[in-house]
C-alpha cells in the first residue's frame, strides 16, 4: 500500500494545480490554523488553505487542503475537503459544511472526514468552531483564519 502513496499524492497535486483557477478567477483565499481534539485519538493540529471557486450570492463552493500533525500516534497527514460555505449578507457570521478524504502517513492511509463549522468572519480575520467526524471517531476544534 505504501508504494502506491507517492504516485497517488503526485496525482492529487497535479490535479489540484490543473483545476486551480487563474489569479483573476480566485476571488477568495483563506489560510487557517486549527487545533482539534478527537475522541479516543488525542489532538491534531493543521494548517490549511481554502480557495472558493463558485459564488452564488452568499453561498460559495471550494476546496480546503493543507498539512496536519496528529499526536496519537505521532504522524503527519494531508487534509483534503470540499467546502460549502454560507456567509449571510450584512452579518459577520458564516456556516460551512466540509467533507472529503484525509491522507495519513501511518496506520489507515485514507480516512473519511465530514464536518460542520460556524463562526465569525470579519474583513480579513475569522474565528470559528468545527464539529465533525474523522474516521474512526468524532472531533471538535477551533479555527483561526486570515482571508486574502
Amino acid at each position: 500500500m505504501k508504494h502506491l502513496l507517492r504516485p497517488a499524492l503526485g496525482g492529487l497535486l497535479a490535479l489540484a494545480v490543473f483545476l486551480s483557477p487563474e489569479r483573476a478567477e480566485a476571488t477568495d483565499f483563506r489560510l487557517t490554523l486549527g487545533g482539534d481534539y478527537q475522541i479516543n485519538s488525542g489532538a491534531f493540529f493543521h494548517l490549511t488553505g481554502a480557495v472558493d471557486f463558485i459564488f452564488v450570492g452568499p453561498l460559495s463552493i471550494g476546496t480546503r487542503f493543507g498539512a496536519l500533525l496528529a499526536t496519537q500516534p505521532n504522524t503527519f497527514g494531508v487534509p483534503l475537503d470540499l467546502n460549502i460555505r454560507f456567509t449571510p449578507r450584512r452579518t459577520p457570521l458564516y456556516v460551512e459544511f466540509l467533507g472529503g478524504p484525509w491522507i495519513f502517513f501511518q496506520g489507515d492511509v485514507f480516512r473519511a472526514h465530514a464536518a460542520f463549522g460556524f463562526g465569525y468572519q470579519g474583513r480579513s480575520v475569522s474565528f470559528g468552531l468545527e464539529v465533525g467526524y474523522l474516521q474512526p471517531s468524532p472531533h471538535i476544534g477551533l479555527r483561526l483564519g486570515w482571508r486574502f
